[in-house]
């Protein structure tokens, strides 16, 4: 497809156009692999304090920008600021991750907000007006939530569990409350995003982490449609609105989110077999990701290899460079650099 300079590199890719030179970023880009981060982060108490410092997060998603010059920046924040927002408490253990008290019954359920409470959220919203404010024009800035299926692990086990067994069991064992729970996380997450982008963001992007551990049916019912349903939604009040899926893990399932128009860009975990992607997949839908954040961590061969596999497979349409998921803390600079100059072609 043709090609339009005046357009980002990124917004370029996600409507569908292919360039030579993918536009490159990465998950969780923002982070502790990064010494400037490490050096902010200590100077608030808790993560969610960092969070909902507009001056903090703006700091945090510029760094990498400053270092890489990425072709998108991603809004520093955290899927969890949504249950926060619903009046369900959340805090980050050191060295444990996030805590919450677990939803176990009705009444569980019925403590939570009946809507959203986006004032609690406006210093998301802050931030990424001051984010905007600060990017170089070439650089795309993407807002983000977790899919509700997600999101809901977490607020029924009140941490993260390896097998999302808690949230599993409740979806069986009270469908009718496990519904009402997702319905709720659809909602919000609508005007959540609807805010980012007034806000100034120009794109989204709908994690699904622990989509992966869903049987087909279970998979159908709280994977696709409620991620349809906020697209569908969000796209009514922000027609313009541009959306990356990132069902983590789902294999062949990928190719239930092709035949629906709202979403522009699939993301994709490290386990996807890039061939069979690209001659199903591709022709209907931008491609991101793959990349296995260990490959970035070995550098050298392994990682030049790895790359070039992937330019390789989807060379010729529509794709945007990224991993298959978050950079890893132990991840050397280095090698987040060479990344860059071989996906560039330096």
């Amino acid at each position: 497809m043709a090609q339009h300079p005046e357009k980002k590199l990124f917004i370029q890719a996600l409507d569908g156009e292919s360039n030579k030179i993918p536009p490159l970023w990465m998950m969780r880009q923002a982070g502790r692999y990064l010494p400037e981060y490490r050096e902010i982060r200590a100077t608030v108490p808790t993560f969610l304090d960092f969070c909902y410092s507009p001056k903090l997060a703006t700091e945090a998603t510029l760094q990498p920008i400053r270092r890489f010059g990425f072709d998108a920046a991603i809004l520093f924040s955290d899927i969890l600021v949504v249950p926060d927002a619903f009046g369900q408490k959340v805090s980050f253990e050191q060295g444990e991750g996030p805590r919450l008290p677990p939803i176990s019954d009705a009444a569980g359920l019925a403590a939570l907000k009946e809507e959203i409470d986006l004032e609690k959220l406006s210093p998301v919203f802050e931030a990424i007006q001051l984010i905007k404010g600060a990017l170089p024009s070439e650089t795309s800035l993407i807002g983000f939530c977790g899919a509700p299926w997600t999101v809901a692990s977490y607020m029924i086990a009140g941490k993260g569990t390896p097998d999302q067994k808690p949230a599993r069991l409740f979806a069986y064992q009270n469908p009718e409350l496990f519904q009402r729970l997702i319905d709720l996380l659809v909602r919000g997450s609508i005007d959540y995003l609807e805010r980012q982008f007034a806000a100034g963001v120009e794109s989204v992007q709908i994690f699904d982490s622990w989509a992966g551990v869903l049987p087909q049916n279970e998979f159908e019912k709280w994977c696709l449609k409620p991620i349809l349903a906020i697209v569908d939604g969000l796209k009514a009040r922000v027609p313009h609105a541009r959306i990356i899926a990132f069902p983590r893990g789902v294999g062949s399932h990928l190719e239930a989110f092709t035949s629906y128009p709202g979403i522009n860009a699939l993301s994709l975990d490290t386990s996807a077999d890039v061939n069979w992607v690209a001659r199903e997949i591709q022709a209907k839908k931008t491609i991101q990701g793959n990349l296995d954040p260990f490959a970035l961590i070995a550098g050298g061969r392994a990682l030049d290899e790895s790359v070039d596999r992937i330019k390789k497979a989807f060379d010729g349409k529509p794709y945007i460079f990224n991993l298959g998921h978050g950079i890893l803390p132990e991840t050397p600079i280095a090698h987040v650099e060479q990344l860059v100059a071989r996906v560039r072609g330096a």
